[in-house]
């Protein structure tokens, strides 16, 4: 951790929501002028998206029916850690981008499924936003969530994220039911070992609850919506946490343990900048008066 290079990480699943909390901190930092570096999770992905189909298949041929991109075999931890660590130090690491479509070939150049070359952040800057799937990755050796100084942890129900990625992968990409069945079979070891115990490591966490029937995903028509939804806001430390505030900015939401708030799901972006601008505004003015 860091007072001169804060560093800011956000973690979730695919199709947690991770991408619209990465919006809302945007909206924070422009607001209150915090100029951010941003790096993707996908950028440590070991394999681009042919190597994987590659070795996907190699696994399987051996008897490994469980290989995913959730897992330290299909990603460079060290290298995140290492990125994390000099920005710690420096204001400044090695990061790259994972072009997901026809749109970021353009902006980034390189085509669909690849990675960009290598690249030093971009300096100076006030902080490092991190968002994707290891943000607080503990394995092994390599510790990436020490050098975090805020963690914050996104993640749906587990019925809710299925449903989210059966119908993302689906509409999207033309996958079948079946086929994200397997998929998310596949990642279950991995997400279990690897994504759930970061959950234990972030500061605060918003879990999306949906407030009907989900018990059967692999049916479901539709994504519940946020005003179908509820979020359970859990802090890790919730000393200096202004609850009563927090009660009274948000309607309808209430305090469902001594660290755990709860609030309608169309309030997600009113909490966050409630809760987070005050944490945010915190880390700058720290490193701003050490410098």
């Amino acid at each position: 951790m860091s007072i001169h290079y804060p560093i800011i990480s956000v973690t979730g699943s695919s199709g947690a929501g991770t991408t619209s909390v990465r919006r809302i901190f945007e909206q924070i930092f422009r607001r209150e002028n915090v100029t951010a570096a941003y790096i993707e999770g996908d950028a440590f992905h070991r394999y681009d998206r042919s190597e994987m189909k590659r070795v996907m298949a190699e696994e399987a041929g051996r008897g490994n029916h469980h290989y995913s991109h959730f897992g330290p075999d299909s990603n460079l931890f060290e290298e995140l850690e290492e990125t994390f660590r000099s920005y710690s130090k420096t204001g400044t690491g090695k990061s790259r981008h994972y072009v997901h479509d026809d749109k970021e070939a353009e902006e980034y150049g390189g085509a669909p499924g690849t990675f960009t070359a290598w690249e030093q952040i971009p300096t100076p800057t006030d902080l490092l936003f991190y968002e994707g799937l290891h943000g607080a990755v503990i394995s092994g050796n390599v510790d990436v969530a020490r050098y975090a100084d805020l963690k914050i942890g996104v993640v749906p129900v587990i019925n809710l994220e299925w449903i989210q990625k059966i119908h993302r992968d689906r509409s999207h990409r033309g996958y079948s039911t079946e086929a994200v069945t397997d998929t998310i079979l596949r990642r279950m070891p991995d997400y279990v070992n690897y994504i759930c115990p970061q959950f234990a490591q972030t500061d605060i966490n918003f879990q999306r609850v949906p407030t009907v029937d989900t018990s059967n995903p692999f049916i479901a028509r539709w994504i519940p919506t946020a005003d179908e939804s509820i979020v359970v806001i859990r802090f890790k430390n919730p000393r200096g946490i202004d609850f009563p505030y927090l009660l009274s900015m948000i309607e309808g939401s209430w305090m469902s343990r001594a660290n755990s708030i709860v609030i309608p799901g169309g309030k997600l972006d009113i909490a966050m900048q409630l809760i987070l601008t005050p944490m945010i505004l915190n880390l700058v003015e720290k490193k701003r008066r050490a410098a």
